[in-house]
């Protein structure tokens, strides 16, 4: 039995693997404002979501957009 489904296309990973690269280092930029903080978790959920194929937001809709 698997638990990870990939629900996503290959553009969506990419576009998921490229944003965080912006996302990820504010704390660093922005010093530790919530804001900076709020941003860097964004960029690490988009960044799991690139890796692994599955959105869990897609999966909750019960949407998909990977083909296979």
């Amino acid at each position: 039995m698997t638990f990870i489904v990939t629900n996503q296309n290959k553009a969506e990973r990419l576009v998921r693997l490229i944003v965080p690269i912006f996302l990820l280092p504010a704390p660093f930029i922005y010093q530790n404002n919530p804001f900076a903080i709020i941003q860097s978790i964004i960029g690490g959920i988009l960044l799991f979501n690139a890796f692994s194929g599955m959105c869990i937001i897609y999966r909750f809709f019960g949407a998909n957009t990977c083909k296979v």
